[in-house]
């Protein structure tokens, strides 16, 4: 108990993980709940239940976080996947328990890649350009949607866009939570927020019975373990690494996809290591000690854990601000991913016109025998891939 105590940071150092944490979880919500929300509006689900989603993501963010922080004495940070959650909204007509038997079996894989230790020959199996450019197809889609509604809704979007640009510009840690900003603050002034949505209440969790149906396994299941493993977890670990933290790579994954196996009826879609706030928490800004900066991925967990159990007000903020501004910050948030992807993709020279068939498949939405399209981009990719080395 005493050695425990001892690692507690004094009083003048409780300030920079603080921050540090605050603005994880504040960079977190603002750049990717509108699209979590907008995944579950897409599926059918209604208000309780996307109450229900953000208190079990909550809850398995929180207690990743914590616990791995504390186990390894690392900032670990847990997260949902955004690109998983673009996946479901472009997985076309299936029901929420269709998607639910989805979200246990790519929950089961990633559990099963973590406790046999086959995470890195899992990956090897598929190059990382095929791996992000079936991750750039798929937000690509749903960035379109975002564009689309430009032309009916310019008053708002046009704004949002240019605050995005030059915040990029000068502070592109905040681009994403100034342009959500002033998306409100417009939406605001035009009196579109339905203020009568808005409501404090403490979200309940709510059980959805799965439906497992094979088409819906391979076309959205499939495609979200691999996304999630390469997109996420593998960025996950190099940042951890690329910050001086050899952390055992199996216990974190099979810790993710565990909570992610208990908390997926309830609507916690993916839970994995966190690829884009983990350099939040990794860097200097979060201490100048490296051994205390886990207090700063631990003091994420605990907001996590406290805006999940408010989940129901958070489900009702975003039932308030009109669909424009939903989708507008989702699919402006994703620019900087998709352009990753693509990049990724394409600077292999060798593997670009495999990778290139990935991400067009994948972009085009093409449904064969009910399965979608990431699963036959990456089926095609592959297939490319393998003559082209023949």
């Amino acid at each position: 108990m005493l050695s425990a105590l001892k690692t507690l940071p004094h009083a003048r150092d409780w300030l920079a993980p603080l921050i540090a944490g605050f603005v994880t979880v504040l960079v977190g919500y603002t750049s990717s709940a509108a699209v979590v929300f907008e995944a579950a509006r897409a599926l059918g689900a209604n208000s309780a239940q996307i109450a229900s989603w953000l208190l079990s993501l909550g809850v398995g963010m929180g207690v990743g976080a914590v616990y791995l922080s504390w186990r390894f004495r690392a900032p670990i940070n847990v997260a949902w996947s955004t690109p998983g959650a673009a996946l479901l909204i472009a997985a076309g007509d299936i029901s929420l328990a269709e998607a639910t038997g989805a979200f246990l079996f790519s929950a089961a894989l990633i559990w099963l890649s973590g406790i046999t230790g086959l995470f890195a020959r899992l990956l090897s199996t598929i190059p990382q350009s095929l791996g992000a450019a079936l991750l750039a197809g798929i937000l690509l889609q749903f960035t379109l949607h975002a564009f689309e509604l430009l032309p009916s809704a310019w008053a708002l979007l046009l704004p949002m866009l240019v605050s995005y640009l030059l915040m990029r510009r000068w502070q592109p840690r905040y681009a994403v939570v100034v342009c959500f900003a002033v998306g409100v603050l417009l939406a605001a002034l035009n009196g579109s927020i339905d203020s009568a949505q808005l409501t404090l209440d403490i979200a309940t969790p709510v059980w959805v019975t799965p439906a497992f149906n094979l088409p819906v396994l391979l076309g959205v299941g499939l495609p979200m373990f691999l996304v999630t493993m390469a997109s996420q977890n593998l960025p996950g670990i190099a940042a951890l690494h690329g910050g001086g933290y050899r952390v055992p790579v199996s216990p974190l994954i099979s810790t993710t996809g565990g909570l992610n196996l208990l908390l997926a009826p309830l609507g916690a879609f993916s839970l994995n290591l966190s690829a884009i706030t983990a350099a939040l928490c990794i860097s200097p800004d979060a201490h100048p000690d490296p051994n205390k900066r886990y207090w700063a991925s631990i003091t994420a967990g605990a907001l996590y854990l406290l805006l999940g159990v408010f989940g129901a007000s958070i489900g009702a903020l975003f039932m308030a601000f009109p669909r424009e501004l939903v989708l507008g910050i989702a699919g402006i948030a994703l620019l900087g991913s998709v352009g990753n992807g693509l990049h990724q993709a394409l600077v292999n020279e060798h593997e670009r016109e495999p990778a290139l068939l990935t991400f067009v498949v994948t972009a085009s939405g093409i449904s064969l025998w009910g399965i979608g399209a990431p699963f036959w981009g990456i089926v095609i990719g592959c297939l490319a891939l393998f003559l082209q080395r023949r």
